[in-house]
Formats: C-alpha cells, sequence, structure tokens
C-alpha cells in the first residue's frame, strides 16, 4: 500500500471518530455549550486539557524550535519549563478557586469580582486578541499538515480542516469539544511516542527516548554518550554546542515566567476547569493534565535531540562512526536515487526545505558559513557557503519517522496526530471566542434580557464567525505568524493572569486598580514587542532591530510579559490603595471563593 494511501485511512478513521462524538455529544443548553454540563470527569478533563494545551506549536514546532536553536537546545528548554510550569500554577493557584465562583468565562469572574462591566470588557478584548492571535497558527498548521500528508495544496486543506472543526464545535459546543478532545489526545500522544521509540531504540538501544537522551549513541559504537556525540557532530560544522549554557540567565528566568503566567492566564486553557462536578475535581483534573502533558513533553527534548542528529548525520554519512569533515558531504545523485532520501525530494516541494549547490561539486554542504573557523575550512575545501539554505523547524518531527527510515503507518500515523493536535487546540481557541462574543459582549453588556435559546444561538453564530475568520487568516496569514504568539503569551501574563490572582487572593483590590493595572499591562507588552517587531507587525516599521544587543536592560521581547504582569500588580495595588475599597459583599464573595464553605474560626486546644 502506498503511503498516500495509508495517510488517507489513518486521517479518515480519526475524522470519522472525531464527527461521530460530536453527533452524539451535541449541547441543547447554554450551559452544555460553554462548560459541558460541569459534568466532565477528571481523568476525561485532564486528558481533554492536555489535547487542547498540546497545540501545533507543542506537537509539531517545538521539538524543532529546540532542535535546531542557534544558541542551542538547552536554552529553549524553556519552552518546556514554562509551559509545564504554567499548569502547577493552575492547579495550585486559579483551577479550584475558579471553578468554585461557579460561573462559565474568565471575563464573568473579572467583571463580577471587580463589579465593573468596564473590567469585563477589557478582558473580553483581551481574551480575543490572545485567541485569535493564537488561532492562526493552529488554522495554517492543518492546511500546512494536510497539504503535506494527503498532497493537497494547503488551501484546500485548511477548509477541509475548518469544516471538521466546524462540525464538532459549532454544534457539540464545550461538550463536543471536549470528548473529541479526549479522543484526539489519545491520537496525538500515540503518534508522537512511537516514532520516538523507534528512533531511540536505533540511535541508543533505549526502548524509552527519555533514557536514551542521557544513554549511548549506538551507532558509534556505544562507547560515547549520546549528547556527547550530537555535541561533538555540530560543533565540528561550527555550530553552537546543543547543550551550551544561556548566554543570559535573567533573560532566560524571564521568559521562562513569562510562559508560565502567560499558560495560567490563557482563557482556553482556564475555561476547561469550569467543566468538572466539583472543586476538588478542577484540581484533581489539573493534576491529571500534567500527567497526560509530561507524556509528551519529557519525550520532546529526546525527539529534537535524535532529529538534529539524524539530519546532520544524513549530511555528512562520515558523522555516524567517525568525523563529518572527514568524508564528503552528502550527494545530489544520492538525494535523487536513494528511495531512503526520497523525504527530502518531497519536503523540497513544499518548501520548508531549501537546498542549493552553490559550488556546483555534486553535493550538498551543511555547515554553520557564519563561524569564522567554517570559513577558513569553507576557503581551504572551495565551498562558497552552507547549501542547506532553510530548514524550516516544523520539519523536525513531521520528517523525522522518514528521515529515520520508519515504516510507513508511522508517517500516517504522526500526520494524524499533528492534525489532532492543531485542530484540538483551535477548537478550543473559536470556543473562547465564542462564549467571549455570546455570554460575555452579547448577553453581559448589550442584551442581558436575551433568552437562553437565543444565547445558544448567538453562540453557535459566534464560532461561526470566529471559525470563517480564522480560516481566513490561515488562508492568509500575517508574515508575523510565528511573532504574534510572543504577543499572545505576553499579553495573557501581564493582562489576565494578574487580574485572576488579585481577583482571588485579594480583598483590597478595587475594580479602578484592576482596570488600569490591565491596561497599563496590555499597552505596556504591546508597545515593547512592537518596538522590536513591527508596529502592529508591519514589515518594516520595526523602531530597533530585534537583537540582543538592542534589548532594554537584555529583556528579549519574548520575555516581556513577565515584566508587564509585575507592572499590573505594581500599578493596580497603587492606584487601589488609594481610591475607594470595595463594597463589602466583593468583599464577602472573595471570601466565600477562598475559605471552604462550612469552616469557622480556629480554636485553641
Amino acid at each position: 500500500m502506498d503511503q498516500f494511501t495509508l495517510n488517507l485511512i489513518v486521517v479518515g478513521i480519526t475524522f470519522a471518530i472525531y464527527i461521530g462524538i460530536a453527533i452524539w455529544a451535541r449541547a441543547g443548553s447554554t450551559a452544555e455549550f460553554y462548560a459541558a454540563g460541569q459534568g466532565v470527569h477528571p481523568v476525561a478533563n485532564g486528558m481533554a486539557t492536555g489535547a487542547d494545551w498540546m497545540s501545533a506549536a507543542s506537537f509539531i514546532s517545538m521539538a524543532g524550535i529546540i532542535a535546531l536553536a542557534p544558541a542551542g537546545g538547552y536554552t529553549q528548554s524553556a519552552f518546556l519549563m514554562g509551559w509545564t510550569g504554567g499548569y502547577v500554577l493552575l492547579a495550585l493557584l486559579l483551577a479550584p478557586y475558579l471553578r468554585k465562583f461557579g460561573k462559565f468565562t474568565v471575563p464573568e469572574f473579572i467583571g463580577d469580582r471587580f463589579y465593573s462591566g468596564t473590567a469585563r470588557l477589557v478582558a473580553v478584548i483581551c481574551l480575543i486578541i490572545i485567541s485569535v492571535t493564537y488561532v492562526i497558527g493552529q488554522m495554517r498548521g492543518v492546511g500546512v499538515t494536510f497539504g503535506r500528508f494527503l498532497e493537497i495544496s494547503t488551501d484546500m486543506g485548511l477548509y477541509i480542516g475548518a469544516a471538521i472543526v466546524f462540525a464538532y464545535a459549532v454544534f457539540g459546543g464545550m461538550k463536543g469539544i471536549t470528548y473529541t478532545q479526549v479522543a484526539q489526545y489519545v491520537v496525538l500522544i500515540i503518534a508522537y511516542t512511537i516514532p520516538a521509540i523507534f528512533i531511540s531504540l536505533a540511535l541508543t538501544n533505549s526502548f524509552l527516548p527519555q533514557l536514551g537522551l542521557i544513554g549511548n549513541y549506538a551507532p558509534g559504537g556505544g562507547d560515547q554518550a549520546f549528547l556527547a556525540k550530537l555535541d561533538q557532530v555540530v560543533t565540528e560544522l561550527g555550530f553552537t554546542a546543543y547543550t551550551a549554557d544561556t548566554t543570559s540567565q535573567l533573560n532566560m528566568f524571564l521568559f521562562t515566567m513569562s510562559l508560565m503566567i502567560g499558560t495560567a492566564g490563557l482563557p482556553h486553557v482556564i475555561i476547561r476547569f469550569f467543566t468538572v462536578p466539583k472543586v476538588a475535581d478542577a484540581r484533581s483534573s489539573a493534576g491529571w493534565a500534567l500527567v497526560f502533558i509530561a507524556l509528551l513533553y519529557t519525550v520532546a527534548p529526546a525527539v529534537g535531540s535524535m532529529a538534529r542528529l539524524n539530519l546532520t548525520t544524513t549530511m555528512w554519512p562520515n558523522a555516524v562512526a567517525g568525523n563529518a569533515l572527514d568524508g564528503d558531504a552528502i550527494s545530489l545523485e544520492s538525494i535523487q536515487n536513494d528511495p531512503r532520501l526520497s523525504w527530502v525530494k518531497t519536503w523540497e516541494q513544499t518548501g520548508l526545505l531549501v537546498m542549493e549547490d552553490k559550488n556546483g561539486d555534486g553535493m550538498i554542504q551543511y555547515y554553520n558559513e557564519a563561524n569564522p573557523a567554517m570559513q577558513a575550512i569553507a576557503a581551504e575545501r572551495g565551498w562558497v557557503g552552507n547549501e542547506v539554505t532553510k530548514i524550516d523547524n516544523d520539519i523536525m518531527v513531521l520528517a523525522n519517522p522518514e528521515i529515520a527510515a520508519l515504516p510507513g503507518w508511522v508517517i500516517a500515523l504522526v500526520a494524524a496526530g499533528a492534525l489532532a493536535a492543531a485542530l484540538s487546540t483551535a477548537a478550543g481557541l473559536l470556543l473562547a471566542i465564542s462564549s467571549a462574543i455570546s455570554h460575555d459582549l452579547i448577553k453581559g453588556s448589550i442584551n442581558p434580557n436575551i433568552s437562553e435559546k437565543g444565547e445558544l444561538l448567538a453562540a453557535r453564530i459566534s464560532m461561526t464567525g470566529a471559525i470563517v475568520i480564522a480560516t481566513w487568516l490561515g488562508l492568509n496569514p500575517p508574515g508575523f505568524a510565528a511573532q504574534v504568539v510572543a504577543l499572545a503569551f505576553g499579553l495573557a501574563a501581564a493582562t489576565i493572569f494578574p487580574a485572576l490572582m488579585m481577583g482571588i487572593f485579594s480583598k483590597r483590590v478595587n475594580k479602578e486598580g484592576a482596570i488600569l493595572g490591565m491596561l497599563v499591562g496590555l499597552v505596556f507588552t504591546a508597545v515593547y514587542i512592537f518596538l522590536y517587531k513591527g508596529w502592529f507587525f508591519i514589515p518594516g516599521t520595526a523602531t530597533f532591530e530585534d537583537v540582543p544587543a538592542n534589548y532594554f536592560f537584555g529583556i528579549s521581547p519574548l520575555s516581556i510579559g513577565t515584566v508587564g504582569a509585575l507592572l499590573n500588580f505594581g500599578v493596580a495595588f497603587l492606584v487601589s490603595a488609594i481610591t475607594k475599597a470595595p463594597p463589602r459583599e466583593v468583599v464577602e464573595l472573595v471570601e466565600s471563593i477562598r475559605i471552604p464553605r462550612g469552616a469557622g474560626k480556629a480554636t485553641a486546644h
């Protein structure tokens, strides 16, 4: 059976499952549409949360970012620590209290806690900006994955993906999305770990990729540690050592913290904890989510590092058993005629991999042309530059099974897993947008007396509109699609997270403090990112070149969300201290959220 047919069968089966679940779990009320009737079991909710969070960025891009990072793989471990740590914050500081509050959306909590329609509106604006910027990458990921594995155009793949999301999100709401995400988690975790197991066995003789990462390199005889071999190969070609330390501990700390509190402030993640029956279940489901996320996130470093070594030894065959430069680079003849290298031609057709024989010697030299030592070697050997002119991060996971010459069914599984990851997160983001518009904007501000039937219709229309807009943005992605992720996390860290924390743990912060705090966090974070990424991400409008030498106090735009959050906290507490305290009923609301029902004063014994 050819690869295309295999891909079609596996992806088709998974899509049939998703649609079947959507029909079974159709939402019949606003409670089911927004929060699945608050009847989801904690284990199922943890699994759905894992799928909701493990987006195309986690499944496709994260290992690629770790593998190909110019600064080395260790620096990029901040993604793993930050994204996983954010769930610890959710489990300990937010999930149980928000569930006890008993409402459906994040803006609703902020509006009630800070007794202000304006606060709720600011939260709606932040939520929509965060969710829309995030969903662009998910929809585009669906199109790219379809285009590669089903051999259709990226645009057609995007249309199909949008139709699938429409089928189970618009009609099923949170209820349909939740149980579909459970199925999607099973698909994506199998698709991620099976190739990793095969590759780990081949490279380290270890069944567990996590242990293979710290094991020995088998193809070279097993006498050298795997990571030592990887460092040797990449440094020989002029790249930074894979395990090299970060150049700025402060920036790495701020970046990790920004990812953590940004994760804890992402609305589409938070609303998952409104779906369980009891407060204790919210904490339990957060714990289960950590378990399910860890199954993928502990494998990701191994996938990234093994993919990097496989790629490099493919380009320099002599590197498998010795030094790369003691032998010749891969030849164009091998790429054209060796069936094991057919993946090179396939990925070149997508434009995500580009090679060019600049010196006409019939070989493809892959090295760091910016390294002075490699420039001297290149001059001596007649090279005229790195001939692998483009390697997209997304290749490293999607092409990994092909690079490692794994069976066709494994490649088909990866296709299904990548689509499951992108679709699950897209659905969660679209639901967050829909609920913000129908529940917080229409019912909360425009028409408070709308009937439940009317609100459910408004929610479905809002979801449909969000899918149309997300599809259009996926078809016409701005050139900054990768950059806006920084804005999404930065804004979540600087606006939503501080507001929730102060709303739960401070009885003194009032509406004036919360509103000004969110606005200051929003404006400061956005402006700092625009200074380096371009104003409103318009190409050519950046005030400063996006390089470390230009950063204020060495703080990257990716890390600025932490500073924005600190400013939010500071402004909110300062303004609250000089303005009127919250009403007594709001103070009682905070106490009711934080203190277990029926608890009395402590007594001496």
